[in-house]
């Protein structure tokens, strides 16, 4: 389950904190991947970890130490996650790769559900594939911004395992229908 908080610095809206997080550990024994599109989000690490995340991602350019973020939520015994927005080169990252459990590429301008999937961002997860297999580093990569069914099979074919969709599942009448499309759309290529 992909949670997205945020500050309504980093990114011009508010989601939710803590409290949402610690609500929904003690309801589910799903994965909780927490996605803190905040300002310094080492502020909040501790706190995020004890309320239940599983993972938890943070954004490059949100961070004046992505390092030392990184290493706090490993040292919180949670999987770290580093995102990168669209305008971000993703060779920036390069060097906080060896301590990423998952990489987060950003396929809209984040903040905002419901917009348009930008395919031009595919070239960053066709990177981060053949990086990680030529350095031997064991991340997941995560695709999250206009993800539905019509663009689930590129997003595999690119490299990525992991999908995050929001409005394209929870905009629609039927949500189970619209997830198993999206399941079955991303089930035509494997990695």
């Amino acid at each position: 389950m992909h949670l997205d908080v945020m500050d309504g610095i980093f990114v011009p809206n508010i989601s939710f904190g803590q409290p949402v997080v610690k609500s929904l550990r003690k309801a589910t024994d799903l994965v909780l991947d927490v996605h803190l599109m905040i300002t310094e989000p080492i502020r909040y690490i501790e706190d995020f970890a004890k309320a239940g995340s599983d993972i938890i991602t943070v954004h490059y350019e949100a961070c004046t130490d992505v390092e030392a973020t990184l290493l706090k939520i490993r040292a919180c015994g949670k999987k770290s996650g580093l995102s990168v927005k669209p305008k971000t080169d993703v060779h920036e990252i390069i060097p906080f790769l060896k301590l990423c459990d998952l990489v987060l590429v950003m396929t809209v301008e984040p903040g905002f559900g419901g917009q348009k999937f930008m395919a031009d961002m595919l070239p960053k997860v066709e990177f981060l594939k053949h990086y990680a297999e030529q350095e031997n580093l064991d991340f997941e990569i995560s695709v999250d911004g206009g993800v539905g069914s019509e663009n689930a099979a590129l997003c595999v074919l690119a490299g990525a395992n992991v999908l995050v969709a929001g409005s394209s599942v929870f905009g629609k009448e039927d949500i189970t229908k619209a997830a198993e499309d999206i399941l079955n759309a991303a089930k035509t290529y494997t990695r």
